[in-house]
C-alpha cells in the first residue's frame, strides 16, 4: 500500500510504548561520534579532494552566531549571554579568518545555494557587524541566482526597519523563535514576547520579499496546559507562517545548565505533553499544514512540501533542507561541516576557537571520516527520515549489497515493529505508515549501528 506522505495517525500507546531517547539524525553517524583523531589535516585533506576531476558540489553555509542578550530557560543551544558588543566586534575577526582561510582551500568554484546563520541570537549583532560579515562572506563566495538565504531572529531584538535591512543584505527567508505566546509560561522560561512584536517583524519579513516564514514552537514546557497551548496555535495560525516546527521540550538539567531554573513540578506531566501535542497535531493539518516529520509542518506549496514530493528532501545540521546533493560548510564555534564522505566540527568554546585561528590554524576540533557501511546506513535512514520509504532495490544497486542478507537483524527488528503497524514490509520496500510517521526516529534508529553496540540513549531527547 502506498501512503502520502503528510498521512499520519496519532496512537497514543504505541507512542507510549516508543518513546524513548534518540537521535535526531541531521547527521549519521551522530555528532557524538566524531573523534579527536578527525582534525585540521584531515580537514583540508578533503577539502582539497572537492576538485579532483573539475566537478565539485554547490555549497551550504551556515554561520554560527553564539550571542544572545538574555537568557532562555529552556535553551540547550551553544551560547554566550553578553549585554555589550566587544565580543561580537572581536568574533567577526575570528570568523574573517576562517571565512579566508576556508575559501583559499576551496579553489575557484565557490558557488553557494543556501545560506543560513544561527545562534545564539543572529540579531544581537548591530546592522554594522552584520553588513561586514555580509561583505567578508560575499568576498569569498559567489551566490546563485535563487540562493536560499535564512536566518533566525529573535523578535524581541528586532527593531523596526531591521527586516528591510536583511533583506537587503540578500536574506529571504526568516526562522522566528516564538515557542509560547502564554504569559505563564513565557515567564515560566524567561522570554517575554507578545504577539503584537511578533506579529510586527513578520508583516515587515512579507513586506520585504522575505519569500518564507518558519515559526518554533515547543510543547512541554513549564506551566503549558492543553487549554493554554490552544490558545497560542490561535494566534499562531493567525500569524499563518510557512512553516511551524514543533519541538519537544527535553529537560535534561544536568546537561543544560540554565535549565536548572526550571522547577521540574511546574512541567506538564507526560499525559498532557502527549495531550498537548495530540492537540497540536490535530489542529495544524486541520488548517491545511502537512506534516513534513521530526517535528515540522509545511504549507502544501512550501518548499519543504514540494521538495519531499519530489523525492529531493534532506536532513542536516539545520533540520530538513531542500537542496540535497552539496556540501556543508560551516563557519563559528561549535558548527559542523559536511565535506564529502566527512563531517568535521569547531571547537565549542570562543577561548579554543579563537586561539586556533590567531595561531593561525583552522579550528577543528573533531570530525570522522564515514566508512562504506556509515554511507550505506546514511543513505537508508535519509530515506526514511524525509520520505518514509525506502527502495530496497535502490540501495542495493547503488552500494552493491543483498540488503535483506546486510541488514537480517535489522529486518527481525522491523518485523516487530510491522507487527505493531508502524511500518509495512514489502517485497521491494520498506514504509513507515501513517501510525509510525510520528515515531520514525525509532524506525531509522534500527539501522543506527553504533546504537545498537552501545545502546547509550541517555545523552538524547525523547523521541517524543
Amino acid at each position: 500500500m502506498s501512503y502520502p506522505a503528510s498521512d499520519l495517525v496519532i496512537d497514543p500507546v504505541l507512542i507510549r510504548r516508543h518513546d524513548v531517547s534518540g537521535p535526531r539524525y541531521t547527521s549519521y553517524p551522530t555528532a557524538d561520534r566524531f573523534v579527536e583523531a578527525f582534525g585540521e589535516a584531515e580537514c583540508r585533506h578533503w577539502i582539497a579532494k572537492r576538485n579532483i576531476g573539475g566537478i565539485t558540489q554547490p555549497l551550504s553555509v551556515y554561520v554560527h552566531i553564539p550571542f544572545c542578550n538574555t537568557l532562555c530557560y529552556y535553551c540547550a543551544c551553544n551560547k554566550i549571554v553578553t549585554r555589550g558588543h566587544t565580543k561580537s566586534a572581536k568574533y567577526i575577526k575570528s570568523l574573517e579568518k576562517e571565512i579566508e582561510r576556508i575559501g583559499a582551500l576551496l579553489g575557484e568554484d565557490r558557488r553557494i545555494c543556501q545560506l543560513h546563520w544561527g545562534g545564539g541570537t543572529p540579531t544581537f549583532l548591530n546592522r554594522e557587524e552584520m553588513a561586514e560579515l555580509t561583505g567578508l562572506l560575499r568576498a569569498q563566495f559567489k551566490s546563485e541566482a535563487d540562493c536560499e538565504c535564512s536566518i533566525e531572529v529573535d523578535p524581541r531584538r528586532v527593531e523596526v526597519g531591521r527586516m528591510a535591512f536583511l533583506a537587503g543584505l540578500g536574506f529571504n527567508r526568516v526562522s522566528i523563535g516564538v515557542q509560547d505566546f502564554d504569559a505563564a509560561v513565557q515567564q515560566a522560561v524567561h522570554r517575554i514576547q507578545s504577539e503584537d512584536v511578533t506579529r510586527r517583524v513578520i508583516e515587515e519579513a512579507r513586506a520585504n520579499g522575505f519569500r518564507s516564514v518558519n515559526l518554533d514552537l515547543i510543547y512541554g514546557l513549564p506551566m503549558q496546559t492543553i487549554e493554554s497551548f490552544s490558545a497560542t496555535l490561535d494566534k499562531v495560525l493567525d500569524l499563518s507562517p510557512d512553516r511551524i516546527a514543533l519541538y519537544n521540550y527535553a529537560h535534561l538539567p544536568r546537561v543544560f545548565r540554565p535549565q536548572r531554573r526550571i522547577r521540574a513540578a511546574a512541567l506538564p506531566a507526560p499525559e498532557t505533553k502527549l495531550d498537548i501535542l495530540t492537540l497540536a497535531i490535530s489542529r495544524l493539518t486541520r488548517a491545511g499544514y502537512l506534516y513534513i516529520g521530526m517535528d515540522h509542518f509545511a504549507k502544501p506549496d512550501d518548499e519543504l512540501a514540494v521538495a519531499q514530493r519530489q523525492g529531493r528532501l534532506q536532513r542536516n545540521f539545520q533540520g530538513y533542507s531542500t537542496h540535497p546533493e552539496c556540501d556543508l560548510i560551516g563557519f563559528g564555534v561549535s558548527s559542523i561541516s559536511r565535506i564529502g564522505p566527512t563531517y568535521y566540527q569547531n571547537y565549542k568554546t570562543l577561548e579554543e576557537y579563537d586561539a586556533a585561528l590567531d595561531e593561525g590554524r583552522l579550528p577543528v576540533w573533531r570530525g570522522i571520516e564515514l566508512t562504506q557501511d556509515d554511507l550505506l546506513r546514511r543513505a537508508v535512514i535519509q530515506a526514511l527520515a524525509c520520505h518514509f520509504r525506502l527502495s530496497i532495490e535502490s540501495i542495493e544497486d547503488a552500494y552493491l549489497i543483498d540488503f535483506k542478507q546486510y541488514f537480517g537483524r535489522e529486518l527481525e527488528d522491523l518485523a516487530r515493529l510491522a507487527d505493531e503497524g508502524l511500518v509495512e514490509l514489502q517485497p521491494d520496500w520498506i514504509v513507515v505508515t501513517p501510525r509510525g510517521r510520528l515515531l520514525v526516529r525509532a524506525v531509522c534508529m534500527v539501522f543506527d549501528k553504533y546504537l545498537r553496540a552501545t545502546r547509550e540513549r541517555e545523552r538524547y531527547s525523547k523521541v517524543i
